[in-house]
């Protein structure tokens, strides 16, 4: 299996680079898809004013700088030093937000502050076994916190934990990492399991266009 790290330094250097602006001309916003402009904001999180947050691979850290820019106390933690670098030279000057290089299970069981929120978008809640993950996360929410992820929804028959390729040049095997990926009514077993509250999954539906592929959302409270 390959070096999270270097997996994801790899995945890294395949992304476009970020825009400027979205469709309504705002500098940071947040998107829990895999489309632009499309889906649920922030308002997932139920923050409250001021609220500390963790991004739980923050990748190039769009999404924490918006809660930042919110006025929120945003975290960003990523094992890939190449994310972190775009991460911290688009964000590294703002006001209330923190980029650290961390594996997300250590950090949790190691930094014992609170959060009042943790969220997941295409990242460690998709790559980190859930025996593992869910219950570390539900030791650092606050009374009432909210663990919402989001990843693509599981194709039929391909439950558990996967095969994910990351490619490289054309004479160069694939990265290979794992990923969990389980039905939507399995998640909610998992979370009521692990003492989380009120869960609620859906999958939001592509866009208008030739992609058909949705997004599965996850939400739950303490």
């Amino acid at each position: 299996m390959t070096d999270t790290a270097v997996a994801w330094d790899t995945y890294a250097r395949q992304r476009p680079e970020r825009r400027r602006t979205n469709a309504r001309g705002e500098t940071t916003w947040f998107n829990w898809t895999q489309y632009e402009d499309h889906g649920p904001g922030a308002e997932l999180l139920e923050l409250p004013g001021g609220g500390r947050v963790l991004d739980l691979g923050c990748g190039k850290g769009g999404n924490a700088a918006h809660l930042a820019a919110l006025g929120m106390r945003a975290v960003g933690v990523d094992v890939s030093p190449r994310q972190l670098a775009a991460a911290r030279e688009w964000w590294g000057r703002m006001s209330g937000l923190e980029l650290l290089r961390a594996e997300a299970v250590r950090f949790l069981q190691e930094n014992l502050d609170g959060f009042d929120a943790v969220y997941s978008v295409y990242g460690v809640a998709w790559f980190t076994d859930p025996a593992l993950l869910l219950p570390a996360i539900r030791e650092r929410l606050r009374p009432g916190g909210r663990f919402v992820f989001s990843q693509r929804p599981p194709v039929e028959g391909c439950y558990g934990c996967q095969a994910s390729y990351i490619p490289r040049g054309s004479d160069e095997d694939p990265l290979v990492v794992k990923r969990w990926d389980y039905e939507p009514e399995v998640w909610e077993q998992l979370l009521d399991r692990y003492g989380y509250t009120d869960v609620r999954t859906q999958v939001l539906a592509a866009p208008p266009g030739p992609r058909t592929v949705g997004t599965l959302i996850v939400q739950a409270s303490t």
